[in-house]
């Protein structure tokens, strides 16, 4: 008979009283059950290691009823939530096919230890410990083992079973159902001191990084959630914006030598909060706060860590607290995406490594910086390039398990090596390390879309925008890989959006401007393409594309007034043989077109990576100058 014993059972943190028909875990939180599902999981408990079958469960668990199989399939379902297993995971209860089940998870009784129970009872006792419950007269109760039977008044009983139905459902469907999605916002600085503003940021992107490596959770990029630092929107609205089910929120001021940081974590379908706690460090201290946050964020979200995610979380970057304090200030930095911030986040970097050489992230933040001043500021792209992959092969070398390392030296052999397969083995890489990896998925899917695979390319930018959906770099970039594509009104769609994000993000305008010459509308192509050279004047991409509608447009002074201004800039500076070749071309000027396309590919201009899917060369794709050179990119 079903908790016939006396036993109350342990197993994997869970604690099973049967005498008080009462599942907890951890310090005693109660686990609600319906009867059934408690029963059949006592039943597992107290036959651990052997094989029911199901006629066996069904009998004993519905000994005076008939049910279809359905019910205890139902049941063993519950329970598996209730333990947080993945789909085929069964750590708890194994299903053996065609004929039950079997528990499997490590059981130790109370009777095996000796132990006594919080009444000083001896848990080995011979006497079921039951709670006799009040009665007043016309009630009617019904207890277990000895089938004491008592009058009751129907709506009493109706209630009872109407308010342990609500309980049951009010705490599986919200506390004790494992929450998947969660975004860390930015930290609020409550202090008055400037110095802390790059503290809050910095804790607040260490937790997403921590929390980025559990592969049961989905976890908002940086570059969405820090969109919403001194938002004036409640915790629904940004769940809802960002598909989350849970934010975590904190604040962090300066008291004295003393950092107080407030950390809370808000259920976003009831704007209720689910944990919170005050931690009191001195800076020196902070190199662990993010694991300590982490972790208990990950505990209230009912995330059952592995060891090695453990292991993972507990990990730190650095043991220097100045090198950390600096490559966050680096990041702080970096993240404005001008100029002059951008190399203002290098020094920070490299005043990181000089303290701690061995501190890989810093090396993958010299790295973007790098490729960054290339890509976006056009800096001379050999030189550059080689620093950016130097720098990401030294962080691999520290550490072959950063995901960020594998990202940023895939991105190299994009940009710098021409080397497709090596640069998708390294995103793939990457993305194996930490699914989470937002900007892996976005890079990964770039590769894919300028050598040509776009359905993949399409298949992974939506999964980059899953994790980061208000980035409007990652929301400009699916527009151009759906421009790509040869998805023209799609790719108008989402770069209509992006600039609804982000209305002064200068990479929308210019990929409008390309999308409105596909379909002739050189006006537009025209406004757009000075727009974003307006917002981002270190560019000249949205220079080349602007000249490039004019001439087809049939303003041909005005294009080549445009194209003099490019060649005396390149005089003094770098400018992409790309876009030079790109504006002798709109002019129908073929063979000056080839002659800096030959100069770019000597040069390893970065920007011939999207000859092969940039529908402006659609005209000369037959031309053997053309086939030659796509070829010797290995892009044919």
């Amino acid at each position: 008979m079903i908790g016939g014993d006396k036993h109350i059972f342990e197993f994997d943190g869970f604690r099973l009283d049967p005498a008080r028909r009462l599942l907890t875990r951890g310090k005693g939180e109660p686990i609600p059950l319906m009867p059934k599902a408690f029963d059949t999981l006592l039943f597992l408990v107290e036959n651990s290691g052997r094989v029911i079958e199901k006629d066996e469960l069904l009998s004993e668990i519905w000994a005076d009823t008939v049910v279809e199989e359905n019910n205890l399939t139902q049941n063993i379902s519950a329970l598996r939530r209730v333990f947080g297993e993945k789909p085929g995971e069964q750590r708890f209860i194994v299903t053996i096919p065609g004929r039950g089940y079997k528990f499997v998870a490590e059981v130790v009784s109370n009777v095996d230890r000796g132990v006594e129970d919080d009444k000083g009872t001896a848990f080995s006792s011979t006497e079921p410990i039951v709670s006799e419950p009040e009665r007043g007269d016309g009630d009617t109760v019904i207890t277990g083992g000895k089938s004491k039977v008592y009058k009751i008044g129907a709506a009493v009983l109706i209630l009872g079973v109407i308010s342990t139905v609500a309980w049951w459902q009010i705490g599986t469907s919200g506390r004790d159902v494992p929450i998947r999605t969660v975004a860390v916002l930015p930290f609020a600085n409550a202090s008055t001191s400037e110095e802390t503003e790059y503290l809050s940021d910095a804790i607040a992107e260490s937790v997403i990084n921590s929390l980025s490596l559990l592969t049961d959770l989905r976890v908002i990029s940086r570059n969405s959630a820090f969109r919403y630092k001194d938002a004036q929107l409640d915790s629904r609205e940004i769940g809802s914006q960002l598909g989350v089910e849970a934010l975590v929120t904190g604040d962090i001021r300066q008291v004295g030598e003393d950092l107080v940081i407030n950390v809370r974590l808000i259920r976003v379908a009831d704007d209720t909060q689910i944990w919170g706690t005050q931690y009191v460090k001195r800076s020196a201290d902070l190199l662990g706060i993010q694991s300590e946050i982490a972790r208990a964020v990950a505990e209230n979200l009912r995330i059952r860590l592995s060891p090695g995610e453990s292991r993972l979380i507990a990990k730190r970057d650095t043991d220097n607290p100045e090198a950390w304090e600096l490559y966050h200030r680096g990041r702080f930095h970096v993240f404005s995406l001008t100029p002059d911030n951008v190399q203002k986040g290098l020094r920070y970097f490299q005043q990181a490594i000089e303290i701690d050489p061995e501190y890989a992230l810093a090396w993958t933040g010299i790295s973007d910086v790098y490729r960054s001043l290339t890509l976006s500021v056009e800096m001379p792209p050999v030189e550059n390039l080689k620093l950016s992959k130097d720098a990401s092969l030294k962080a691999i070398l520290l550490d072959e398990n950063l995901s960020e390392g594998h990202s940023s030296l895939g991105m190299t052999h994009f940009w710098g090596d021409w080397d497709w397969a090596e640069a998708e083995k390294q995103y793939i890489r990457a993305i194996e390390l930490n699914p989470n990896n937002s900007l892996a998925h976005l890079f990964y899917a770039h590769l894919l879309s300028n050598i040509g695979r776009h359905e993949e390319a399409l298949v992974r930018v939506k999964r980059s925008r899953e994790l980061d959906p208000v980035f409007p770099f990652g929301n400009a970039l699916e527009g151009q890989f759906l421009l790509h594509a040869g998805r023209v009104d799609e790719a108008l769609a989402r770069l209509e959006k992006t600039l609804e994000i982000a209305p002064n993000f200068w990479m929308p305008h210019l990929f409008l401007s390309s999308a409105y010459i596909e379909n002739g509308d050189f006006e537009k192509a025209i406004a757009s393409a000075r727009k974003a050279s307006e917002l981002s004047p270190a560019q000249t991409m949205s220079v080349a594309t602007e000249c490039f509608a004019l001439a087809r447009s049939g303003k041909t002074a005005e294009a080549e007034a445009g194209l003099n201004r490019l060649l005396a800039r390149s005089r003094e500076r770098f400018v992409p043989r790309y876009h030079l070749a790109l504006v002798y071309h709109g002019l129908g000027d073929r063979d000056s077109a080839f002659e800096w396309l030959e100069k770019g590919f000597e040069a390893r201009d970065p920007k011939l990576t999207f000859l092969k899917v940039d529908p402006r060369w659609n005209d000369l794709r037959s031309d053997p100058r053309f086939i030659s050179l796509i070829g010797r990119m290995n892009l044919n």
